[in-house]
């Protein structure tokens, strides 16, 4: 009986192994993957699988970004400028052959929504197929107002929006939004959400011009996120600007270099809190930079030039992956610094997008950016990080 039970332990076991794949295992050591058995065909199949494609905007951008050559990539790091009294096709070449990906719609146009709507469908027309422009202007309401005549409300000053509620002024926004909307707009560079802690007559970028909600900087942050909702409520993205704020200089930096050393705005204070709650609750579509200097934050580089800013605060500590934008590179403010080192000195910074408010700065740029691109490595990889940036809102926004 032992005997009999010795021998049917042996074949049991050998049935067994012969199942397991024991024997295909220890007798093709050298072939396991041709010989594996049922229970390891799940883990082959898994090992073998292809990883699915991130189908999100962001990783869409990656795969659209890494099909484009540097020059293409570099062309989505700058806005250019159109006036009203440019023919659409000045931009031409630039659009289609530097592969410029943004337009800042910029001075008086006064014609309506038909006019702005016919130059904006030009534009349009030059850039690629399946990758659209960013159509920008400043429509924040009062004297800063781009677009106007039939079709386009007479928006208030902020200052009186900030008479608004909440509520009241998002509706408001809606409205506006859906005007800037049927003229081809898809980003409004505004709202404004500096704090004025001077007397407002002397800080003339801001409240001289009542640009700012006249409120304290929650109340600020408040009708700055109401700003923003409703706007993308219309299929309108917003820049909130000009951060971290200009509302403790003296000098406006669009015309001066005087009096635009800010000397008490700090990273933890309620101004630039203001700015970082609107970041926190809304994700804007684009942060602006200020070009003044903050010497309680840093005092070596502007806002626009900061690392500590963009790359430090912004991006590390707000966890901010959306747009950094600048403010005019052809400013007066940054009338010091050659036309080539502007959007190198941005974007080496983290920043994303050289807005231009001057046709002639445009193409300096451009080269700027493409000459160290190729002489560096390490900054050719901080473009692609940012035309990644740009091309994940342009997914976001149905341009790409």
């Amino acid at each position: 009986m032992l005997a009999m039970a010795c021998v049917l332990a042996v074949v049991v076991s050998a049935l067994y192994g012969w199942r397991s794949g024991w024997f295909a295992k220890t007798s093709h050591n050298n072939h396991a993957s041709t010989y594996s058995t049922g229970n390891d065909i799940p883990r082959q199949l898994e090992r073998g699988q292809v990883p699915k494609a991130d189908l999100s905007p962001a990783g869409k951008a990656r795969r659209m970004v890494q099909a484009m050559d540097m020059r293409t990539r570099v062309g989505q790091l700058v806005m250019a400028p159109l006036t009203p009294e440019t023919d659409p096709s000045s931009l031409a070449s630039l659009i289609a052959d530097r592969h410029v990906g943004s337009v800042l719609i910029i001075g008086n146009w006064n014609a309506g929504t038909a006019s702005v709507r016919s130059a904006v469908d030009r534009l349009q027309g030059y850039a690629a197929a399946g990758n659209k422009l960013i159509v920008a202007t400043d429509q924040e309401g009062g004297y800063v107002q781009h677009l106007s005549g039939p079709g386009f409300d007479q928006i208030p000053t902020a200052v009186e929006q900030g008479t608004m509620t909440e509520d009241q002024l998002q509706q408001s926004a809606s409205i506006w939004g859906s005007q800037l909307a049927s003229a081809g707009i898809n980003v409004d560079l505004a709202p404004v959400l500096g704090t004025v802690t001077v007397n407002r007559a002397s800080n003339a970028p801001i409240g001289a011009l009542a640009r700012d909600f006249g409120l304290d900087s929650a109340g600020n942050a408040d009708h700055g996120m109401a700003f923003v909702r409703g706007m993308r409520g219309a299929n309108i993205e917003s820049a909130i600007k000009h951060y971290p704020g200009l509302g403790s200089v003296s000098g406006n930096t669009d015309f001066t270099t005087d009096g635009i050393i800010d000397t008490t705005t700090t990273l933890d204070g309620p101004e630039v809190n203001a700015f970082d709650s609107v970041i926190r609750q809304t994700n804007p579509a684009m942060v602006m930079m200020a070009l003044a200097t903050y010497q309680a934050i840093d005092p070596n580089d502007p806002a626009v030039f900061s690392s500590t800013m963009i790359d430090g605060h912004i991006r590390h500590d707000l966890n901010y992956n959306g747009v950094v934008i600048s403010d005019s590179m052809s400013a007066a403010a940054l009338s010091n610094y050659s036309p080539a080192d502007l959007g190198v000195k941005l974007v080496d910074a983290g920043g994303d997008l050289a807005c231009v408010g001057e046709t002639d700065y445009v193409e300096p740029i451009l080269d700027g950016l493409s000459a160290r691109a190729d002489a560096d490595p390490a900054f050719a990889a901080k473009v692609t990080q940012a035309a990644t940036r740009v091309m994940t809102l342009k997914i976001t926004m149905g341009l790409a």
